[in-house]
């Protein structure tokens, strides 16, 4: 199985990014199909039925499969290779996994979401739905950093990066918000 690791892990790489890909594109969907819920008759009808059909799509033809996959190929190369088998010993593949776990739990919650607004159960504000599509962001900034620098990683500035970003993207998201109520005022 080693000599297929690199494509293994190849296949692992590309099924990941086009998850994430789905997760942030579900929520910004969220985001416009809570807003539709306020929008006029017909206008709301119309929106709400593209919306949801796009959604659909997003989320049963590029997300779950994706995040299938990308887990598939990650149990192969973690289970079925050497180097994987040496990896599961580290601390930081620890901390990695319990990364992938939360992201596990954020794709629960997404699809929890994607189905209420199916129902047109409209439980979250669109303002909502804009924070809660950071998470993800958050999710692949810490496994980015903890993949690419493995034991070089201080765990320290580690934590006070996360949290830092954290509040940035927070500020941004309030910063964001100041300007969209003043162009519609």
């Amino acid at each position: 199985m080693d000599q297929y690791y690199n494509y293994i892990k190849s296949l692992h790489l590309i099924f990941v990014i086009t998850w994430f890909v789905g997760l942030f594109n579900i929520v910004r969907l969220f985001v416009y199909q809570i807003e539709a819920a306020d929008k006029p008759s017909p206008e709301k009808e119309i929106l709400q039925k593209q919306f949801k059909l796009m959604t659909y799509r997003m989320w049963y033809i590029i997300t779950w499969p994706s995040a299938i996959l990308a887990s598939i190929f990650a149990f192969w190369m973690l289970f079925f290779t050497d180097l994987g088998n040496a990896w599961l010993k580290m601390p930081w593949m620890h901390v990695k996994l319990g990364f992938v776990f939360v992201l596990y739990l954020y794709h629960a919650k997404c699809h929890q979401i994607f189905k209420q607004l199916q129902e047109n159960k409209v439980n979250y504000t669109s303002n909502f739905m804009r924070i809660w599509n950071e998470g993800a962001t958050i999710i692949l900034f810490a496994v980015v950093f903890l993949v690419v620098l493995k034991n070089a990683f201080n765990w320290i500035y580690g934590v006070i990066g996360i949290i830092s970003f954290s509040v940035i993207i927070m500020l941004g998201f309030k910063f964001y918000k100041r300007i969209r109520e003043k162009n519609n005022n």
